[in-house]
């Protein structure tokens, strides 16, 4: 795990700054200090130190954050084959991956979210492990605004760090009229906590969107216990994460193969009195689930993350994934 014994003590004018991601899910949050308000963006620094009167955050790897804090599923639309002329498992096997749209309305409205395979229900104990790490358009672009290659290098080797470390934690996956959906509560309360090394969260609430609300669950017969795409969490410390769901689309390969793609913006801020900007991210998150026959689920998780409009190289990345992370999975299923 990250080493834990140096916090930044530095005035809030000096120091605060966010980096998030939004996982996928996978995905960390890296709280650190900054000398100037310029340099206050996503991806600027290695790590982002996060303080109060009484220091509440650790350091942690940002990208570990990311990926914990996002454990996309299945999608009630659009459904690919796989014989689709672009299939969602290939990008796992590609450096070029782009931006995915934004996901197109449909006969869900308001009762949409991201559906696992049925053979996802239940309480899985999973192992997740970082694999590969890649900058496929080169350092600069991970080196925050300014487009650092020092940045981006340092980033590199934080991450490179990680790579094959197992992280152990719980998740669960709820069925409900809709699909077999994942209980986000749950699930990103440990992720986040057991990739920090410690507990770190506070709380965690649905919060309503148009395309998947309480009020649209209930009518549709839904209960009160489904879970819903759009998540608030709040850190034992001042700040909160917002994650959306902007895209995603799934594929079945077979009836023991499953392969989803998600795009999660998450907004990260500060709730004191911090003048820090929120941070906004986007990360696209594949995945290829298969069902094993003694019962576990092997899969691998790859996360391609994009530089957003505050980035000063935005349009030269030309929505070309700047920073791709592989994880492998195996979850293994708690008997009741």
């Amino acid at each position: 795990m990250t080493d834990h014994k140096n916090l930044c003590r530095s005035s809030p004018n000096q120091m605060i700054k966010f980096v998030a991601f939004i996982l996928t899910g996978c995905t960390v949050y890296t709280l650190a200090w900054q000398e100037s308000l310029t340099r206050r963006r996503r991806n600027e620094v290695t790590r982002l130190y996060y303080t109060s009167s009484s220091p509440l955050f650790e350091r942690m790897d940002r990208k570990k954050l990311i990926q914990s804090s996002i454990l996309p599923l299945v999608s009630l639309l659009p459904i690919k084959t796989a014989n689709s002329k672009e299939s969602i498992s290939s990008l796992l096997e590609t450096k070029n991956i782009q931006k995915p749209p934004p996901s197109r309305a449909s006969e869900f409205n308001g009762v949409d979210n991201m559906y696992f395979p049925t053979w996802m229900e239940g309480e899985w104990q999973l192992t997740q492990t970082l694999v590969n790490t890649e900058t496929p358009l080169g350092l600069k672009f991970i080196g925050g605004p300014s487009g650092s290659e020092q940045i981006g290098r340092e980033s590199q080797k934080e991450q490179e760090k990680q790579k094959n470390l197992p992280v152990e934690l719980r998740v669960r996956f709820l069925k409900t009229k809709f699909g077999v959906a994942e209980d986000r509560l749950y699930n990103l309360r440990n992720r986040l906590d057991a990739f920090a090394g410690r507990p770190v969260v506070s709380s965690v609430i649905y919060a309503d969107v148009g395309e998947s609300n309480r009020q649209s669950v209930l009518a549709m017969g839904g209960s009160e216990s489904d879970p819903l795409q759009t998540t608030l969490v709040y850190f034992k410390g001042p700040a909160a994460q917002k994650t959306f769901l902007v895209a995603h689309e799934s594929e079945f390969l077979s009836p023991d193969q499953w392969a989803g793609l998600e795009l999660d913006r998450a907004i990260f801020a500060l709730t004191n009195q911090s003048t820090a900007p929120p941070v906004t991210t986007d990360t696209a998150l594949i995945w290829l689930l298969t069902n094993k026959s003694d019962g576990t689920v092997e899969g691998r998780l790859r996360l391609a993350e994009f530089l957003n409009p505050q980035d000063a190289l935005y349009f030269e990345a030309r929505n070309r994934a700047v920073s791709i992370a592989d994880y492998s999975l195996t979850f293994r299923k708690v008997q009741e």
